[in-house]
C-alpha cells in the first residue's frame, strides 16, 4: 500500500490518462493552450473588474452584457408587463389601491353618539 502521496481527483487522473494516449508532439500543445485559457479568463475578469470600479467612480452606468432575446432583468417582463393604457379625456376620481386601500378589511372607526 502507497501512501506518500495523496491521490490525485478523478479529473486529474481522467487528464493524465488521456495526455498519456496522445502523441509526445501533441502534449506540449495542448497543455499550453489549456493554461493560455485558464490565464485569458483571469485576465478577462480582472479586466471587467476594473471597468465596473471605473465607471462606479466616474458615475457612468456600466453596460452590462444581454443575451439575445433578453431584456435587463427586473426591467423587463416580457409577457407580464402591464398593459399600457392611454388616458381617456374624461376626468374620472382616482380609485383608492394597493397599501392605501384595505377595503372591507380597513379597521371600523367608532361611532362617536355623544352631542356636542
Amino acid at each position: 500500500m502507497f501512501t506518500g502521496v495523496p491521490l490525485a481527483s478523478g479529473k486529474g487522473e481522467i487528464f493524465e490518462i488521456v495526455l498519456q494516449f496522445m502523441p509526445d508532439w501533441v502534449q506540449i500543445p495542448v497543455l499550453v493552450l489549456i493554461v493560455l485559457l485558464v490565464v485569458g479568463s483571469w485576465v478577462f475578469s480582472l479586466k471587467r473588474k476594473i471597468d465596473r470600479r471605473r465607471a462606479r467612480r466616474q458615475g457612468q452606468a456600466v453596460q452590462v452584457a444581454v443575451q439575445h432575446g433578453q431584456g435587463r432583468g427586473a426591467d423587463y417582463l416580457g409577457p407580464y408587463a402591464p398593459q399600457q393604457h392611454t388616458q381617456q379625456h374624461t376626468q374620472e376620481p382616482p380609485q383608492p389601491s394597493g397599501a392605501d386601500f384595505l377595503g372591507a378589511y380597513a379597521p371600523q372607526r367608532p361611532q362617536d353618539n355623544t352631542p356636542a
